[in-house]
């Protein structure tokens, strides 16, 4: 699988006047050798399962799947992926999310330039209200995205949770392993749950990646909902964990200056 195309989406003139005009222009970081060898073939441990998600949030699922990708024994898929940030600290990506869905689309072709088009929040009007605290700027708001996760550019419509209606136990949220988090439902040509947390560790901030493909939203409620008897082929769980591993490594180089520069200017 090729991770780098050699080639990035395009720009307008407006957008190449912008001042982070310039994250675009740099060449993209280099993934971990590690990373992109676990492309190679699926883990045998699957992650946790989405029905024990709490596990995760108190970081007491070191027994599954830490990074990588593969099929779990409902037939859902998984990515797992965990991004050291140094430099970065929880509230730069409390304000990441929210940030890159308002204002130009280059704020979302930054993250990834070659895979990214635009990430566009329905209420940009909320996201961008200085009396909403910054980690709740995601909850309840829809982002519809143009991106590559390695079969061609496709849309995508994530709709953001509060981590209460995403069913975390939120006791667990400000403790040792989750500082904070996004959460929400991936709505494109298969349905994924996808959480991102991250907490304080070393010099930056470790931010882990957990994505159940074949969970979406059913009468209220996030339920596995592939037909009895159905996988997600594995494909598309390594086509994610591609696009997962090369996005928040560039993410991770860019941040710390991104947000030392922009951060009063939703």
């Amino acid at each position: 699988m090729k991770l780098f195309l050699g080639k990035k989406v395009g720009v307008s003139k407006e957008e190449k006047a912008l001042s982070y005009y310039k994250f675009f222009e740099r060449d993209m970081a280099n993934i971990p050798a590690e990373k992109i060898a676990l492309l190679d073939a699926p883990q045998e441990k699957s992650a946790v399962p989405f029905e024990e998600k709490n596990l995760y949030l108190a970081g007491k699922d070191k027994d599954y799947a830490q990074v990588g990708y593969g099929t779990a024994a409902n037939g859902t898929g998984f990515v797992c992926n965990e991004t050291y940030m140094p430099g970065v600290t929880p509230e730069m990506l409390d304000w990441w999310f929210p940030w890159h869905s308002v204002g130009s689309d280059l704020r979302y072709k930054i993250w990834d330039p070659e895979d990214h088009y635009f990430a566009r929040a329905d209420k940009a009007d909320y996201v961008c209200d200085p009396n909403v605290p910054v980690n709740e700027k995601t909850w309840g708001v829809n982002h519809y995205i143009l991106e590559d996760v390695g079969g061609g550019p496709g849309f995508l419509k994530i709709c953001f949770k509060s981590p209460a209606d995403f069913g975390f136990d939120t006791s667990l949220i400000g403790k040792d392993y989750c500082a904070s988090l996004v959460c929400g439902i991936g709505d494109g040509s298969c349905a994924a749950a996808m959480v991102h947390k991250w907490y304080p560790y070393q010099d930056g901030v470790m931010l882990c990646s957990r994505f159940w493909i074949g969970y979406g939203m059913v009468d209220g409620e996030i339920r596995c909902t592939l037909p009895e008897g159905a996988k997600v082929p594995v494909e598309v769980s390594k086509g994610l964990f591609a696009h997962n591993i090369k996005e928040f490594t560039n993410l991770a180089a860019i941040l710390p200056e991104v947000y030392a520069e922009n951060k009063d200017n939703f």
